[in-house]
């Protein structure tokens, strides 16, 4: 009998340590030192057992990073309006956001109309991109009233937005008016967020209102498909 090649004797006791929970979903694999080591071999050795178990969807490479365990997919009901931190609540992982841009910019004339605030009036602009267990998932451009929020600080948007709006500022949100389209990756989008340039992914582009009527944010978010899964229910007109 033939025996199995080295870098498939590797896939395999990874993937039975993944089976057996040993390795639970979001939980970083040993390094590709660790693993030359540990089953005595070559680096190309490793990097093919990876690959394997990569083309398998069992786990997925971060550039700069590692290699994870792959996590069920964040599900994103269009119907409930709830923060990321909201979202994930009860997935028990790490979460946090890298601020990349935060400043007060003069409205242009398109961000004027989807704030409803005068044009060359001050508005926040903040990016963001959201991270599940050092992954970074998505990227998030928002812009805020100024006057509406001119307390908001860098470190509120390293947490929760909608916290602050309603926890600090007593504020009451009421809807947000969304529209999800397909588009392809901007090149910054492809660096923060570790995309292939060549492939489409979902862009959300959303107005929040609150209860009286007021539009408090106008926010584009682009996902990383291969973490989300958009949900909804359709109900017949009877």
């Amino acid at each position: 009998m033939t025996k199995k090649p080295m870098y498939r004797q590797i896939a395999d006791a990874l993937r039975g340590q993944i089976q057996r929970g040993e390795l639970k979903p979001g939980d970083a694999l040993p390094t590709e030192s660790a693993l030359q080591e540990a089953f005595a071999v070559s680096r190309v050795t490793v990097r093919q057992a990876l690959k394997q178990l990569t083309s398998e969807t069992i786990i997925e490479s971060i550039q700069g990073s590692g290699s994870y365990v792959k996590e069920e997919r964040v599900n994103y009901d269009i119907y409930q309006l709830t923060s990321f931190y909201e979202k994930l609540a009860d997935r028990n992982v790490e979460t946090h956001s890298d601020v990349k841009v935060f400043e007060a910019i003069d409205a242009s004339p398109e961000l004027a109309e989807n704030l409803d605030v005068s044009e060359g009036e001050k508005i926040w602009h903040v990016k963001r991109v959201r991270f599940i267990q050092q992954k970074p998932v998505t990227l998030e451009e928002t812009w805020m009233p100024l006057a509406l929020f001119p307390d908001l600080t860098w470190q509120v948007m390293e947490n929760s937005k909608y916290h602050f709006i309603e926890q600090v500022k007593k504020l009451v949100i009421d809807r947000s008016e969304q529209e999800i389209v397909p588009i392809m990756p901007t090149e910054e989008a492809v660096a923060l967020l570790g995309l292939d340039p060549g492939r489409p992914i979902l862009e959300k582009i959303s107005r929040g209102y609150l209860h009286d009527g007021r539009v408090f944010e106008y926010s584009r978010n682009t996902f990383k498909s291969d973490h989300y899964k958009f949900t909804l229910v359709a109900k017949r007109r009877r």
